[in-house]
């Protein structure tokens, strides 16, 4: 199977191939740290992180790198607010918001290039672009040329004759063209600065990811990503800086990834819908979140909404069910299944994991589908709680949970918690835990999270003997709030781990 790639520039999809055989180098433009990290964020870097699983499940070496941008002027605002250093306040933030993605579950990217620390990278890709034509100075300030540069617009499709109708020029700019855009900027009063060969200033904003790119990767390199609304101008911006400087092409393949929207609105700081990811996972188990940014299409817009992840997170519950009950079966079985032996029920088993496998790869091939590759994962779950209910051979129990659980990993689920996480989350638990027993008048003895949740359920079921349906319900609905269920067996009722 091949794996195709839309490409932003040519507008198609591509079969995917490396510049170098057997390796990817891709650059996503991160995040400019001046406040928390939010879902929108969440949605990119989750997206090229199921990117980067997706090609090293196909075998590519991938080096991945995520810029930070500390020199802003947003950043520079807020500072100036708090009455801090602009550097000192965007490495605060930058922790931050790296923290964040880290408790949602996102894989950090391989280097996090600052952009204070690229500085002398942009100044020189800066004389380059005057060099060669593409750049001039005034008063301290250096701006490119857009008018220089014939394919600017390639990427967005916008032609600058176009642009240019309408376009207001104030007498005061310093610029020749309205769309010529900053690459070094003059100091002014309560800024960051550094020395450059025209004067005291600072670096455009556009610049540092053209300068980190090519110092971190190369040119060219596989893939450059980002959020849709980078296409233009920065991601134009970025072409234009490169390929002007080098003469060289800057980036294979562009890929963006679709906005997105909270409960069908635009997320804006006007309307006051931003969702910050430090809230958000205060209310919701992270992997319902990476699974329902898992559920749209990386080039589709996500609506966010309370329902979406409700609704989410009954399919997760369902996903983790065939994997408790694969787990339970294939407990003491052998590694190796040995196909030739199978029965006929197993056979046929047998081949709708191979098959399972290699649909999930089709989906994956065009275009990182996973909306595709989810529904695959849900017939397979159909399929094998069917088989499950009369078959139940060790080996070919223990094979289909490797094969599941190798997927779902690129989908970024069924990862191992940090032990830190589960020692928080036990402690918690094992109090509401404690309070639900005591409400009953009895002791807890100290006994662990499984033990209580024992004891409870025999409490439950006393309540069931005696006819209080109401404590018996509380129970039920007290332990759902945790993120347990009670299931009735033939053998008595058991509880089970639910996302929550």
């Amino acid at each position: 199977m091949t794996l195709k790639i839309y490409n932003s520039l040519s507008r198609k999809k591509e079969v995917f191939k490396p510049v170098e055989e057997g390796k990817v180098k891709m650059y996503v433009c991160g995040m400019t740290v001046y406040s928390d990290a939010h879902i929108g964020h969440a949605r990119t870097y989750y997206a090229f992180d199921m990117i980067r699983r997706y090609l090293e499940y196909k075998g590519y070496s991938v080096k991945y790198v995520q810029n930070i941008t500390d020199v802003d002027d947003k950043i520079i605002n807020a500072a100036n607010k708090e009455g801090v250093d602009a550097l000192e306040y965007s490495k605060r933030f930058a922790d931050i918001c790296l923290n964040d993605l880290d408790r949602l579950g996102i894989r950090r990217a391989d280097f996090y290039p600052k952009a204070s620390e690229t500085i002398n990278e942009m100044i020189d890709l800066t004389q380059r672009i005057i060099k060669n034509g593409y750049g001039y100075e005034v008063d301290g300030d250096v701006y490119f040329s857009v008018e220089q540069f014939p394919d600017y617009g390639k990427l967005s499709g916008q032609k600058l004759e176009n642009l240019m109708e309408g376009a207001r020029v104030c007498s005061t700019d310093k610029k020749r063209n309205p769309f010529d855009f900053a690459l070094w900027k003059k100091v002014k009063p309560g800024e960051p600065s550094w020395q450059s060969p025209w004067g005291e200033g600072r670096p455009g904003w556009h610049i540092e990811c053209s300068a980190m790119s090519e110092k971190n990767l190369g040119l060219p390199f596989d893939i450059h990503g980002g959020g849709m609304d980078l296409r233009f101008p920065h991601h134009e911006n970025e072409i234009a800086q490169a390929e002007a400087a080098t003469g060289k092409e800057f980036a294979k393949i562009w890929m963006h990834i679709g906005l997105l929207t909270v409960e069908g609105e635009k997320m804006s700081k006007s309307i006051g819908n931003i969702v910050n990811i430090k809230d958000l996972i205060k209310k919701w188990d992270p992997e319902i979140i990476r699974l329902f940014f898992a559920s749209a299409h990386y080039r589709s817009p996500p609506d966010f909404s309370e329902t979406a992840l409700k609704n989410t997170q009954k399919g997760l519950v369902r996903l983790y069910r065939l994997k408790e009950k694969l787990e339970d079966i294939s407990k003491d079985s052998k590694d190796e299944i040995n196909p030739e032996i199978l029965n006929e029920e197993d056979t046929k088993y047998y081949d709708e994991i191979n098959k399972f496998k290699e649909d999930f790869e089709k989906a994956m091939d065009d275009d990182f589908n996973t909306p595709q590759a989810i529904a695959i994962i849900f017939e397979f779950i159909n399929k094998s709680n069917k088989y499950l209910e009369e078959n139940q051979n060790k080996e070919l129990c223990n094979y289909s949970l490797k094969v599941l659980t190798k997927l779902a990993l690129i989908l970024t689920l069924f990862q191992p918690k940090k032990d830190e996480e589960k020692d928080e989350n036990n402690q918690e638990l094992s109090k509401q835990l404690e309070r639900i027993i005591q409400e009953d008048g009895k002791k807890q003895n100290g006994k662990n999270v499984e033990e209580k949740l024992d004891l409870i359920l025999k409490i439950r079921q006393e309540a069931r003997a005696n006819k209080d349906w109401d404590k018996a319900d509380k129970i039920r609905d007290d332990l759902e709030k945790l993120g347990f269920e009670i299931q009735d067996t033939d053998k008595g009722p058991v509880w089970r781990k639910i996302k929550k």
